[in-house]
């Protein structure tokens, strides 16, 4: 059985911020990972054990906002968020989802919308009017080619015309819609793998760490059992706000020491979630350069060793974008899908820039689906993609 991703309830607005991660040591390549044995509370551990997995199960009290994604954490960190835990209200969004969706793209749809009244105020289509046109959409990060092709659909119904504004701005979020609506499609959950493996991956700062909680609390939301792995075994602070989103969702936290080896962890979490048949398992990975051979070669290792456990797996495998980056997303989804198979995008930080319009590139270049965007901090701001409603708020159409 097939279930759509995403339920009605609305969950609490929640705030996280991303910013640039540390630099992340290279590993040792390791082939195969160490099993882990039982630990029983309360027993005595031999000294020449190996440390055991770290699986953390908690209710999902209100707790401090999780750091972003690569801030560094200190003690004194610590001790403020366990002492701020209780008193942070969780409070349902004022507005509702499109109303964010036009206040998230206004940076993008701003400044489209202003070049084309400057424009085409009182005036014709012609050659020299569909010019400046093409390098709007070029400057707002539609590319190019989608550009060209936009602007050519214009030529095509009003050229020698006198259009304004609103009939511009109409007619292309229409070619917006058609070339967004084929990949926008819901990140969908097979109940009957027991579990769903959803690997995310991504350069440093995309928000990966984050956008795994956000998909956390609304699987649980669902009603589904979610696996939380901390993949970022190099970084104390992703294990960390990890370990807060698992108390948030009252999610189990598969983690390791600092500089564990990743892979094995993944492999360890694979094997626990497939024993408590958990619905969904969430492996986060280190933020790593798509020119770095070594981290994505520990990269192409994780999904090698997930394979040993289960070799559909990763059954979903996310590439977290940050919006901001504009067209540099297109190196990073070329270099990631070579090398790890990437299965759908995630674009965070929509309301970061004016860059909105490279989603339309991405969409036009690679056809790979766009399961969801994220166009604020809250928990409640990472939603489906709906291409109709991007189209028109990229515009600065009203509906």
């Amino acid at each position: 059985m097939i279930l759509r991703w995403f339920g009605r309830k609305k969950p609490e607005e929640e705030t996280v911020k991303d910013v640039p991660p540390a630099p992340e040591p290279e590993v040792a390549a390791e082939e195969a990972p160490h099993p882990v044995p039982e630990v029983v509370e309360g027993a005595q551990l031999p000294e020449e054990l190996p440390p055991a997995l770290a699986v953390e199960t908690v209710p999902p009290p209100p707790l401090a906002e999780p750091a972003p994604d690569d801030a560094e954490f200190t003690p004194e960190h610590h001790a403020a968020e366990r002492e701020s835990a209780h008193t942070i209200s969780e409070e349902p969004p004022k507005k509702g989802w499109l109303a964010r969706l036009k206040e998230g793209l206004s940076k993008s749809s701003s400044k489209l919308t202003d070049g084309i009244t400057g424009i085409f105020t009182k005036r014709k289509l012609d050659d020299e009017a569909l010019e400046e046109l093409e390098e709007l959409l070029i400057t707002a990060d539609l590319g190019p080619v989608t550009a060209a092709k936009m602007t050519a659909e214009l030529a095509r119904t009003r050229f020698g015309k006198e259009v304004g504004p609103d009939e511009v701005k109409a007619t292309l979020a229409a070619e917006v819609a058609k070339i967004v609506g084929p990949v926008a499609q819901p990140l969908t959950i097979d109940m009957g793998l027991k579990p769903h493996v959803i690997l995310l991956v991504g350069v440093n700062g995309t928000g990966k760490t984050t956008t795994i909680g956000k998909l956390a609390r609304q699987f649980r939301d669902e009603g589904k059992s979610v696996m939380l792995a901390a993949g970022d075994t190099f970084r104390a602070a992703a294990v960390s706000q990890l370990k807060i989103w698992g108390e948030r969702t009252g999610c189990a936290v598969v983690a390791r020491e600092t500089g564990a080896d990743a892979a094995g962890l993944a492999y360890d979490a694979l094997e626990r979630a497939r024993a408590e048949k958990v619905d969904v398992l969430l492996i986060d990975t280190a933020g790593r350069l798509q020119n770095k051979t070594g981290l994505m070669d520990e990269l192409r290792k994780i999904v090698r060793v997930i394979k040993k456990v289960d070799e559909t797996a990763p059954h979903t495998t996310l590439l977290t974008l940050d919006a901001t980056t504009g067209q540099n997303a297109h190196s990073q989804v070329e270099v990631f899908r070579d090398m790890v198979n990437v299965s759908g995008l995630i674009l965070t930080k929509l309301d970061g820039s004016a860059r909105g319009g490279v989603l339309v590139s991405l969409a036009e270049k690679f056809k790979l689906p766009v399961h969801a965007i994220g166009i604020g901090e809250g928990v409640y701001d990472l939603r489906p993609f709906d291409a109709d409603a991007f189209a028109k708020s990229l515009m600065g159409i009203q509906s």
